[in-house]
């Protein structure tokens, strides 16, 4: 986890971040959306963020917000490198995302006995992403913008 576990998340009110000491605030819907697609492009072919991995690094929002975000999305991104906190893609999408995982050699986990192609999960321990020092520096950056929208 970006921050551990039981980290306190906010969801865009204002107050302390407990596991990281960062107030958050409320951000324009539109340009949090901007930023929540720019962070996904940003993840590399064959890895993955969580929605709430997208929160953690804006310092904004939480999974929710990320993935409704992602689904009104303006432009397109992609969207099946970010999952649900235990490596499912979202609800509905797992067979329009699994070609796209096997096309980038995404770490999938499936169980023994599995009788349909919706039945797997991303492998978080291996997939999971963390930004480079210029890719943090980027979505830092994108973090910064969204502080000019607050209250």
């Amino acid at each position: 986890m970006l921050n551990g576990p039981g980290a306190l998340r906010t969801c865009g009110h204002e107050g302390p971040d407990r596991a990281g000491g960062r107030a958050r605030t409320r951000v324009d819907a539109a340009a949090f959306a901007e930023a929540v697609l720019d962070v996904t492009c940003l993840i590399p072919s064959g890895h993955v963020l969580t929605y709430g991995d997208i929160a953690e690094l804006l310092g904004h929002g939480g999974p929710r917000q990320v993935g409704r975000a992602l689904s009104r999305g303006s432009r397109e991104v992609p969207w099946w490198r970010v999952l649900r906190a235990g490596g499912h893609p979202a609800v509905g999408l797992a067979l329009r995302a699994r070609p796209h995982y096997e096309a980038e050699g995404t770490a999938l986990r499936v169980p023994a006995g599995a009788h349909g192609a919706a039945e797997y999960r991303v492998d978080l321990a291996a997939a999971r992403w963390w930004p480079s020092e210029a890719d943090h520096a980027t979505v830092e950056a994108l973090s910064s913008a969204l502080e000019g929208f607050g209250p």
